[in-house]
């Protein structure tokens, strides 16, 4: 592990899974443009929802997640109530032109509801939308919160992907990020599932987090390939605690350094690949029959605020407190605080406090951070094809940057510009040299690796 390099591109750098990222939004984007955004939706369009569920029963001190814990059930039936008419309201304004073929429910915890809500919910997105046939439908688990009616509710709504957050197996480390669970726990929740036919599961684990070693990653990396889930998320823990207030439960001093996180990432990388995975982006893994190991093959791999993804979608559309929608002409995001975004869509409006309207010049950057985020390279003439003479500069950006480059992470082959393998582990900071808008604000970042 060459330290001096870690060192040059271990800086805090945006994870890119929208350009330009969500601290550039402004309030210029209100709820009456998104309005007009969605009745702008062709009929035919296809789309896909997300839809968060912003409540734990238990705060892990690791997540960066807008959520809130709460021991009493009664917020989230107030929550689901909102959530019912904001359903209603962009539905009315879109729903009838769309074909929906994905459905992610994220939080927080999903699996908080209880199964007489879930299958509530299920139904009335399928009454307001029209679902393709195939559709994905995907359901963020915690493992403690799962019983047999829960099973059968997720099962009944036509849920197609399971995804548990695993973090580490190592109780030291799970008492330090307060996120119990054990391995036992999380193998009922992977057979539960898969004994209804659920036919893909994901598994997320993290690197970076205190007290853990590479003995324990590498314990972590072989539990968890026993359960042969058919894809795996590898993160680096994102240390956030100016922004997420309940981080500074976790000491800095227990953390790693960036030169043994990424040790423990190839440690963990290594294992994967080796039990027959394929990589996939930056920090995926997916059997080779997974259509995530497809996409990523053929060059249709995506990335959303949901990670990486097979997702073609003209809209995403999102519901719920805090949640991100992608339009053609542009992002919105609602209103993060549970209480105002009730009134809101109870008073028959949107919830649209804030978004951001897209150039062609960021559709443009946009283009050439995704494919390098995705497939570690982009091609100079499809580039140009798709953006005319527009995109010379972008070039000439791409020509200077590789031509400058002393450490061998960033070259030109050919047609393409291309990430090295040594430069691998950093293509977010590469990919941070095409963003015109880095330098703007006071936005703060986690560390690249």
């Amino acid at each position: 592990m060459d330290r001096t390099l870690v060192e040059k591109y271990a800086a805090p750098v945006p994870r890119y899974t929208s350009y330009p990222t969500a601290p550039h939004f402004n309030a210029a984007i209100s709820a009456t443009t998104y309005g007009s955004w969605l009745r702008a939706l062709p009929k035919g369009a296809s789309a896909s929802l997300y839809v968060h569920i912003p409540y734990c029963d238990r705060l892990c001190w690791f997540c960066a997640c807008h959520t809130k814990q709460t021991r009493k059930y009664d917020p989230l039936v107030s929550y689901l109530t909102a959530l019912a008419a904001e359903i209603d309201t962009v539905a009315a304004l879109c729903g009838s032109r769309l074909k929906v073929n994905a459905l992610h429910f994220g939080g927080g915890s999903p699996t908080m509801l209880k199964a007489e809500h879930i299958l509530s919910l299920g139904r009335r997105l399928r009454d307001r939308f029209a679902f393709t046939s195939d559709a994905e439908i995907s359901v963020e688990m915690d493992p403690n919160d799962m019983d047999e009616a829960r099973f059968d509710a997720l099962a009944s709504i036509g849920m197609t992907r399971a995804s548990l957050g695993v973090q580490d197996f190592d109780e030291r480390v799970q008492q330090a990020i307060n996120r119990e669970q054990t391995f036992e726990q999380t193998k009922s929740v992977v057979d539960g599932v898969r004994a209804r036919s659920v036919r893909s599961v994901n598994l997320d684990m993290l690197y970076g987090l205190p007290h853990q070693t590479l003995e324990s990653i590498v314990s972590t990396t072989d539990k968890l390939l026993s359960l042969r889930p058919d894809r795996i998320a590898l993160f680096g823990y994102a240390h956030v605690p100016w922004m997420k207030k309940h981080q500074t439960m976790i000491d800095e001093a227990l953390l790693p350094d960036a030169c043994a996180r990424l040790e423990q990432a190839e440690a963990a990388t290594q294992l994967i690949l080796a039990a027959g995975y394929e990589a996939v982006g930056m920090d995926h893994f997916a059997l080779p029959t997974d259509s995530l190991a497809v996409a990523a093959r053929s060059g249709a791999l995506r990335r959303n605020f949901q990670g990486y993804t097979t997702d073609q979608a003209d809209a995403l559309i999102g519901l719920g407190a805090s949640s991100i929608g992608l339009l053609p002409q542009g992002y919105v995001q609602n209103m993060p605080a549970t209480g105002e975004y009730e009134r809101r869509v109870l008073a028959g409006g949107l919830a649209t406090v804030r978004g951001f309207a897209l150039s062609n010049a960021d559709r443009m950057r946009a283009w050439v951070i995704e494919r390098l985020m995705c497939d570690f390279s982009f091609s100079r003439c499809e580039l140009l094809d798709l953006f005319g003479e527009a995109a010379r500069n972008v070039v000439a950006e791409a020509e200077l940057l590789a031509a400058s480059d002393r450490d061998g992470v960033f070259v030109r082959a050919g047609n393409r510009f291309v990430v090295t393998e040594p430069g691998k582990p950093f293509v977010r900071s590469i990919s941070a040299a095409f963003d015109s808008y880095l330098g703007e604000g006071t936005a703060r970042h986690s560390i690249a690796v």
